[in-house]
């Protein structure tokens, strides 16, 4: 686990909310401290789809953060900048078992349940922190060593300049 300090701060949220610079990933939870405060559960609820489209919306436990950007969008806009943005993202599986089989293809991942990172905005400042998530107890840290690297690899071609804080 590390943490990164965001050198462009203006630059990175317009990545975010404009761009897409975090559509590989889920967006676990969330919260946006404006006028008012917003709390998300990026759990998708199921039930809210007609029988027909259910199967389309079972692709990810999570909702992709490049379904949810416009409304984060929306409620950030404005005159004013927010308090407090929160957002616990999660690399889709498909793209995390990709990227680590690459890395180390000999290692089994079978136990991890995600490669995270959350991003938190506050006092105009910018702070991401990395970290994995796994079923069961794992021993070593080489898969938390290899994300730490990979992320800061993919802000780094997305132009997005970090410090290691």
């Amino acid at each position: 686990m590390i943490a990164l300090g965001v050198k462009d701060v203006k630059g990175f949220m317009n990545g975010m909310l404009a761009g897409n610079l975090f559509d590989p990933f889920l967006m676990i939870e969330g919260m946006l401290v404006v006028s008012v405060t917003y709390s998300f559960d990026g759990h998708i609820n199921y039930d809210f789809y007609p029988e027909e489209e259910r199967d389309n919306a079972k692709t990810y436990e999570f909702q992709p953060w490049s379904e949810f950007r416009k409304t984060a969008l929306e409620l950030i806009k404005g005159r004013n900048s927010p308090i407090l943005v929160k957002f616990m993202f999660m690399l889709k599986p498909d793209k995390a078992l990709e990227m680590l089989s690459k890395e180390s293809p000999k290692e089994d991942f079978s136990s991890l349940k995600g490669l995270l990172v959350s991003m938190k905005y506050e006092n105009g400042a910018i702070t991401l922190t990395t970290g994995t998530s796994y079923d069961t107890f794992v021993p070593g840290h080489d898969t938390d060593r290899l994300w730490d690297s990979n992320i800061r690899k993919y802000f780094s071609a997305k132009g997005i300049d970090l410090d290691l804080l």
